[in-house]
């Protein structure tokens, strides 16, 4: 008899951020929603998103999302993301990516035209509304978290940068917000590298100076997040478009400009009086690649505005995998992830 440890995996993307869809191999997990089953992931069987993220099996800048059954008999799947920074509670690149796979893996029924069902995240449920023509799937459009500005033009002085413009937003977790031309970037992909080491010294001067409380959340933990911003273009009545980067904590650019990236840039254009209901915004990579953000209405709360928002973007599908998980293997570690992980007997 032999002991095997197995993953079934749907690897997509969505503007160029690779998520690693896992969605058999992983035993029930406690806990009463899909919130307080990220938090058992996260305390006690971290090894899995380490195990998928890093060699041999993956690398830091993709990201991780595992499909559970939902929580809330209203939703059709719960997903918990995973991501070299942690677990956030929400992401629109990642969720566009799961409701792809969902939808083309057939978990999903597919409908021919506009469907729309719900899935449940850590942050709550998520409206999908996804477009198939011809049995593809086009694009998805999900709903932002609500998005506020926390802090608007504070200054730091970085060592190795100078003095930083920054503001503070939250659309699902805390984004510095920071203008790329006053920092000397176009936002080409030539930059890169450079844009990392600079967004790096940005956050840790951030860090080490203050920490950023949700008005509802409470501590969210430290800021994981800068988004640069490039000039915004009007390209027709409520059409607007932007150069941007998503950097995340520690190292990494992300290949999109990602959906909380995206939502962040609404709140503080509202904030600044630059759009109104209706007006959509769509941010490009340093790839090319984009996410169109709808600003749908605002709200207060407190002292803060929030911004109702959708993201809408499209998910491709890479490969369809099974990868054994060997504990004997120097490069792998099992402690922390052997006891959540089905054993296949054969």
């Amino acid at each position: 008899m032999s002991h095997e440890l197995t993953l079934q995996l749907i690897d997509t993307h969505a503007g160029g951020d690779v998520s690693r869809i896992v969605f058999g191999g992983v035993d029930p997990l406690p806990g009463a929603t899909v919130r307080q089953q990220m938090e058992y992931l996260e305390n006690d069987a971290d090894g899995l998103r380490k195990l998928l993220l890093n060699e041999p099996y993956g690398i830091p800048e993709m990201s991780v999302d595992l499909i559970v059954p939902a929580c809330d008999p209203r939703a059709k799947m719960g997903y918990i993301i995973m991501e070299v920074m942690g677990y956030p509670i929400y992401s629109g690149s990642n969720t566009i990516c799961t409701a792809t796979a969902l939808l083309e893996a057939g978990l999903i029924p597919k409908q021919e035209g506009k469907q729309r069902f719900m899935l449940e995240s850590p942050a709550g449920l998520v409206q999908i509304e996804a477009r198939v023509e011809n049995g593809v799937v086009e694009a998805i459009t999900c709903g932002g978290l609500p998005s506020y500005i926390d802090t608007h033009r504070a200054s730091i002085h970085v060592p190795s940068v100078g003095d930083v413009t920054y503001s503070i937003a939250y659309s699902g977790g805390f984004y510095a917000l920071v203008d790329a031309t006053e920092l000397g970037f176009a936002l080409t992909r030539a930059e890169e590298s450079q844009l990392a080491k600079c967004a790096h010294a940005i956050v840790e001067a951030i860090q080490t100076r203050t920490g950023f409380s949700h008005y509802t959340l409470g501590d969210v933990g430290p800021l994981p997040f800068l988004h640069f911003m490039g000039p915004v273009d009007q390209i027709a009545d409520d059409f607007y478009r932007s150069r941007s980067a998503t950097y995340v904590h520690p190292g990494v650019i992300c290949r999109s400009t990602t959906g909380t990236g995206t939502s962040a840039r609404l709140a503080l254009m509202h904030h600044e009086g630059l759009i109104k209901p209706g007006d959509r915004l769509e941010t490009v990579s340093l790839r090319n690649t984009g996410f169109i953000g709808e600003f749908v209405s605002s709200r207060e709360a407190g002292r803060y505005q929030v911004v109702e928002n959708n993201i809408t973007g499209k998910g491709f599908v890479l490969a369809r995998s099974e990868i054994v998980v060997n504990c004997s293997d120097m490069l792998v570690d099992c402690d922390s992830v052997h006891h959540i992980l089905s054993t296949r007997h054969g």
